[in-house]
């Protein structure tokens, strides 16, 4: 072999070598073999003008020396035929993308067919693999299809690190985040309350969401002044005037034209929000405790007036509001739109007291009962009345029930057959309410007691036809509360033999399932118990075994409602069997279902009492009743302790023995 061509097959090895170029810091650019050796001894034969073809075909620059252009003369480091830019709908990424010469030579079109293009693309499509083996792209599963690697390579690097950074997580950092609080005050979480926007002409949702924030917002500023957390107090006075601005802004562009008193008080309560923030910014600057003292309460007497002021405004905004709603049905004959103004006057009754006080005093009580008044609104019955239920639990709204003669109108709809069983029901928890005892105005309602007898009637028929525990459970709350209103309702319930269709009924689960149901039975049979006739019907009906599972009532979820509701079954168990037990008949045959030994135990163990005082003293009345009766019933250490002292003595033993002394 002669001498040039050894020289020959060593560059076509150093060529091999160097075909898969490395990418530069300032883009992707792929170099042809520098062919130095022996160039001058191979220039015009053809093993030189291979050699210059493959060094064209790659990308490489002009020779040494000639001033031709192209990429390497310029020193851009692409291949002259690449785009400098990205791709777009006029430059497809094409895998048969045309690479020019250097102009001033005859261009010619490259195929994939010829050998300097191909090496070219492989070397392209290695460079891809490298920099997805690189520590920043390691998801080797988004390498493109052949179709879309030229667009891949034509992308800025950085644009290309910024996509793939999208995709990296360090697991360590997400540890550090999640183990340490982003605030370094522990009640900076609570602070942050946002009030979002509600919904697009909505005065009414605008005005409860603002006033929850803002009355949010002056409970915990006072916390925090009483705690002498300063700069706490300043933060959040600035927010509270952001907030009552947005409240006034955003209500003034939704509302109606405001009165002169609204705008009055308005700039009250923005006069008292500046000056707020201002004292409480100066007393960032005091480090005189005397001064802090004297300067806390101007600002306990700002913050007091700032927050009637805020009451003031919100209570005239809302009646503003409920007016309107209240002119809306009585004006209104489209049931559609009657039946959507109820809703919106019921979600209203469900923020509290306050919106019910003024809802009765804007004429909402009346409004309604002229629904309940109309044969052709019979659909809008129960809506209407649920809405009064919730109106009825403040004192404003009975005085409005009784005034438009409300108690005549439930007994109709009670009495009246060819209303739905819904509709009775939701007029027997309007009852249920107005009858209330732990509502003191309710006691005064004279005009019940003349379709008190009625009204009786038609709630025992409802018990005894209810077809779910829900109707059963609002018709016997209203006979419960009856019992309580007048002792003439006892006597009624005796001869409409009401004993007898309650006792029926806890025998059915479908009606009474839950301990708020017993315990609204028990109300009323504790309560019946004072008539001696009564305890002839218990034994009949064998209520006193009912009422020995009474005292084993236990909850099923243990919820504090469902643990209350037990107890009170428990205790009105134990006073109903100690009222009871003056007939010795009762008394014996409550010795025979060993009801002594359930009250021992519910004395002697807290735990079956859920340690409360009130079944413990019911159980010890009991028992010393049925001690007096039966004394062969109990043995000596109970009569010693439970029966023999006196009740306080018996009481205090018995409520200690829960405590334990270490």
């Amino acid at each position: 072999m002669s001498h040039s061509h050894r020289v020959v097959a060593r560059m076509q090895e150093r060529v091999k070598k160097k075909r898969a170029p490395q990418p530069r810091a300032q883009g992707l650019r792929c170099q042809g073999p520098k062919i130095a050796l022996g160039r001058r001894r191979l220039r015009g034969t053809g093993a030189w003008q291979r050699a210059r073809r493959c060094r064209r075909s790659c990308g490489g620059g002009p020779e040494r020396g000639r001033g031709q252009s192209g990429a390497g003369a310029r020193g851009l480091g692409r291949p002259s035929g690449w785009a400098t830019g990205r791709v777009t709908r006029s430059q497809p990424a094409d895998p048969q993308l045309r690479l020019h010469r250097r102009p001033g030579r005859r261009s010619q079109a490259l195929t994939r067919s010829q050998s300097g293009p191909n090496r070219c693309r492989q070397a392209l499509l290695r460079i891809g693999i490298n920099m997805m083996a690189l520590p920043g792209g390691r998801h080797l599963d988004s390498i493109p299809l052949p179709g879309q690697r030229l667009h891949l390579m034509q992308v800025d690097s950085v644009q290309r690190w910024m996509e793939d950074l999208k995709l990296m997580t360090e697991c360590e950092c997400m540890c550090v985040l999640q183990a340490k609080p982003i605030s370094l005050e522990e009640d900076a979480q609570g602070d942050l309350i946002l009030a979002g926007g509600p919904g697009p002409g909505d005065p009414l949702q605008l005005l409860l969401k603002r006033g929850w924030v803002i009355s949010t917002e002056l409970r915990r500023i006072g916390q925090k002044l009483a705690q002498d957390r300063w700069a706490r107090v300043h933060s959040m006075s600035v927010r509270l005037t952001c907030h009552a601005r947005s409240m006034v802004s955003e209500y003034s562009a939704v509302s109606r034209n405001s009165s002169q008193e609204m705008s009055q008080i308005e700039k009250l309560l923005m006069e008292k929000c500046s000056e707020l923030s201002a004292v409480t910014e100066r007393c960032l600057q005091v480090e005189n405790e005397h001064v802090l003292k004297s300067m806390k309460a101007c600002v306990s007497e700002t913050l007091s007036t700032l927050g009637e002021h805020f009451g003031q405004l919100l209570e005239l905004a809302l009646t503003r509001e409920v007016q309107a709603l209240v002119r809306k049905i009585d004006a209104s004959d489209n049931i559609y739109t009657t039946e959507s103004t109820t809703g919106n006057l019921f979600s209203l009754t469900q923020e509290g007291a306050p919106l019910c006080r003024i809802i009765a005093k804007e004429g909402g009580v009346v409004a309604l009962f002229k629904i309940c008044r109309q044969d052709t609104l019979r659909c809008l019955y129960p809506q209407a009345l649920r809405t009064l239920a919730s109106i009825c639990c403040v004192e404003e709204g009975v005085h409005q029930l009784e005034k438009v003669d409300g108690v005549l109108c439930l007994a109709d709809i009670l009495t009246d057959d060819s209303h739905s069983e819904a509709t009775r029901a939701e007029a027997a928890a309007v009852v249920a309410q107005v009858t209330s005892p732990h509502l003191p105005f309710t006691q005064h309602l004279s005009s019940f007691l003349e379709s008190m007898e009625e009204i009786v009637t038609a709630l025992v028929k409802l018990c005894q036809e209810a077809s779910s525990g829900e109707v059963f459970l609002l018709a016997s709350a209203a006979l419960a509360n009856i019992t309580f209103f007048d002792t003439m309702a006892c006597e009624m319930l005796l001869q409409l033999n009401a004993i007898r269709v309650l006792l029926e009924a806890c025998s059915d689960k479908q009606r009474v399932d839950t301990p708020y149901t017993r315990d609204q039975i028990v109300t009323i049979l504790a309560n019946m118990s004072v008539l001696e006739q009564c305890a002839s019907d218990i034994i009949q009906e064998n209520g006193v075994q009912l009422i020995m599972g009474m005292l084993s009532e236990k909850p099923r979820s243990g919820t504090p409602a469902e643990v209350a509701a037990c107890e009170r079954v428990q205790q009105k168990a134990a006073v109903t069997l100690a009222r009871l037990s003056r007939d010795p008949d009762v008394a014996r045959e409550a010795v025979r279902l060993s009801c002594m030994s359930r009250l021992i135990e519910l004395c002697r163990s807290p735990s079956e009492r859920n340690s409360s005082d009130a079944v413990l003293v019911a159980c010890l009345a009991a028992l010393r009743r049925l001690a007096g009766v039966c004394p062969e019933g109990l043995q000596d250490s109970d009569f010693q302790q439970l029966v023999q002292p006196r009740l306080v003595d018996s009481f205090l033993l018995c409520s200690n023995m829960e405590e334990s002394f270490v």
